[in-house]
């Protein structure tokens, strides 16, 4: 707000909804839409992560939007446990704490920075706080990044030396499910990573800037994109087409999962 609307505080006939940052009534029905999903996704995550114990990537996908990223990154460790190390130019437990860590380390700088501009009271303050925030997702955006390329060399690498595989990661290679969860992975990933250059481009214009006033827009490249990745990661869940990554794991003499969806067998210590 500016000039003639600096001293309203709600929406009324002499402060009209264009005067405000995002110069819209939010709509209702795809936003109803959106926490119907989310909440069915995180009840069906609740009880996906119970059944197979994969505990961290329960946590990561039920604790909502901000961190359906985190289970994108915790896949990569098992993948390369599952293929084999020695393609991975980082130890695999190093994939976990690195690029978790950047991904808080961005989100705290967006809630800092979100807080700050809420709250300021001149508009110096609050370029800090927006700069904050755009850092943050510039930063989550490099993140996103750098882990597409190490895990893009990792499967090149792989997949060059594929006669040299062990034979249980040869199987799980020409599993349908193994493909599945590859291709739910990747749905996930380009669904936060345009999320994430979307509001770059948002917020890279300042408070009210034409494209944060684009209703139409931030429902389809903020709200569906994460939708996208939520409902590939759920229906297809690693306990079940990824097994490598549950501690329970009956396996059969291949070290592969049966078709069947028994996992009565014995416990292995969870390697989450």
């Amino acid at each position: 707000m500016s000039g003639q609307y600096d001293d309203c505080t709600k929406v009324t006939e002499l402060c009209p909804i264009e005067a405000t940052i995002y110069a819209y009534r939010p709509n209702l029905g795809a936003n109803i839409f959106f926490l119907i999903v989310f909440a069915a996704c995180g009840i069906i995550q609740l009880v996906q992560g119970l059944k197979w114990k994969t505990w961290t990537f329960m946590i990561a996908m039920t604790l909502g939007c901000l961190t359906e990223v985190i289970a994108v990154y915790l896949t990569l460790k098992h993948l390369v446990l599952t293929l084999g190390s020695a393609y991975s130019r980082l130890p695999a437990r190093w994939y976990t704490w690195i690029f978790i860590g950047c991904d808080i380390f961005s989100l705290v700088l967006q809630g800092a920075g979100g807080g700050l501009a809420a709250s300021a009271d001149t508009q110096s303050t609050q370029d800090v706080g927006s700069n904050l925030m755009l850092t943050g997702i510039v930063w989550q955006v490099v993140t996103l990044l750098l882990f597409a390329a190490l895990a893009a060399d990792f499967f090149l690498r792989a997949h060059r030396n594929r006669a040299d595989l062990t034979d249980a990661a040869k199987e799980i290679r020409r599993t349908a499910r193994f493909s599945l969860f590859l291709a739910g992975l990747v749905l996930a990933y380009l669904g936060i990573a345009i999320r994430c250059v979307y509001r770059i481009a948002e917020l890279a214009g300042g408070w009210g800037n034409e494209i944060m006033q684009n209703d139409a827009e931030f429902i389809v490249l903020e709200g569906v994109m994460i939708v996208l990745a939520v409902l590939a990661l759920t229906a297809l869940h690693p306990g079940h087409f990824f097994p490598q990554m549950s501690p329970l794991k009956r396996t059969a003499p291949n070290g592969i999962l049966p078709e069947k969806d028994d996992v009565s067998g014995t416990e292995t210590p969870e390697r989450m």
